[in-house]
């Protein structure tokens, strides 16, 4: 019997949805499978969370230029090994008890800390443990990369090349894709979808996300849309940012609109939908792939979404707003014009891995 955990540092985020995918997809696969999934941080320090969750957030809304100077930074990764050693070293033993007690055969991680915690632990023990770091984004950044990671899985080949660069060897790298769960490669009819969200067969539909924090411009993106003479349905996510869920609820449109909260349909919206318009965080994006929604990108994140953007534009995946004023133009454009969507949409399809979460799942049951 194949004893799988999978490791995720952060309950709101793309990174545990991946694990989710994964866990489900090891289920289907294999029913007799143990799999433990978990937060981490939870079974290290439930303050370390809040801790971290609270100053990413404050730096990506408040001095994003920062965050954008760590990311991946060589220099600040040198700066910070001595402190990151020291941590793993604190916290190893915290590990230790977890590992012992479920005793898995492999260990995949969606986030870059407990695979660095792993992978001391490894070093530390001497244990035969396999280790599998599952990328959730179109870029890798310098602290995933361990000795003790057996298999790196990453979304395309550009990321292998990036790895192989900072010397990760080309046998390890598996561009298997980014896990996202079953359901978005399922296919449902834009009639059935709308009809079971109550929306209108025949509208032009526009999806409007902002992650499951609910970040990004939403507010200024909708004002501006609701400018527009042509008609269409607004769909807008709030994830959980309950604040901006209530301003929103408030409001007069001239469009339609539905707002929602955090929501478990999301495949649904997007069957619903002709048009996505979202930050491009990489769960995000592989949905959206596997539907083959044409995607404009407004104000990417920092760090890993603004990658993100760079790759998405250079497929020929997506498009990019620059502000949400230049939204509407955009957005105009895609409407006016079946045959530009068309081919956004075939691009997205052509370089997403629907099936990834199963194929990394019979990796891990094969392993």
């Amino acid at each position: 019997m194949q004893r799988i955990m999978i490791m995720h540092i952060s309950n709101i985020s793309g990174h545990r949805s991946a694990g989710m995918a994964l866990e489900k997809a090891l289920k289907t696969l294999s029913p007799t499978a143990k799999v433990l999934n978990i937060n981490a941080f939870r079974y290290i320090s439930a303050k370390a969370e809040k801790i971290a969750n609270f100053f990413y957030m404050a730096l990506i809304q408040r001095a994003p230029f920062i965050w954008n100077y760590l990311y991946d930074n060589p220099l600040w990764l040198k700066r910070t090994e001595g402190l990151r050693r020291r941590i793993h070293r604190y916290n190893v033993a915290k590990v230790k008890r977890i590992i012992d007690a479920f005793r898995p055969d492999a260990i995949v991680c969606t986030q870059a800390f407990p695979n660095g915690l792993v992978a001391y632990f490894k070093q530390l023990y001497k244990r035969k443990l396999i280790l599998v770091a599952a990328l959730t984004d179109y870029t890798p950044h310098s602290y995933w990369i361990y000795d003790n990671v057996d298999y790196f899985i990453v979304a395309c080949s550009q990321i292998k090349d990036e790895l192989v660069k900072k010397g990760v060897r080309p046998e390890k790298i598996l561009t298997l894709g980014i896990p996202i769960e079953h359901k978005f490669n399922q296919h449902v009819s834009k009639a059935q979808a709308r009809s079971r969200l109550g929306l209108a067969s025949d509208d032009f539909t526009i999806l409007i996300m902002g992650g499951a924090q609910g970040l990004g411009p939403i507010k200024d993106t909708i004002f501006n849309l609701d400018k527009s003479r042509l008609n269409f349905t607004m769909l807008v996510v709030c994830g959980n940012n309950t604040f901006l869920y209530q301003q929103l609820i408030r409001q007069n449109m001239r469009h339609k609109i539905k707002i929602f909260g955090y929501v478990e349909n999301v495949n649904l919206l997007m069957s619903a939908a002709d048009l996505l318009v979202s930050k491009p965080g990489g769960i995000t994006s592989a949905e959206a792939q596997a539907k083959g929604l044409p995607l404009i990108i407004l104000r990417p994140l920092p760090g890993q979404e603004a990658r993100n953007t760079a790759y998405l534009l250079s497929q020929g995946a997506a498009v990019k707003a620059e502000n949400p004023k230049g939204l509407q133009k955009i957005a105009e454009d895609l409407i006016s014009n079946a045959g530009r969507r068309a081919i956004l949409s075939e691009r997205a399809k052509q370089i997403g891995k629907p099936n990834a979460a199963l194929d990394i799942a019979r990796l891990l049951l094969k392993l």
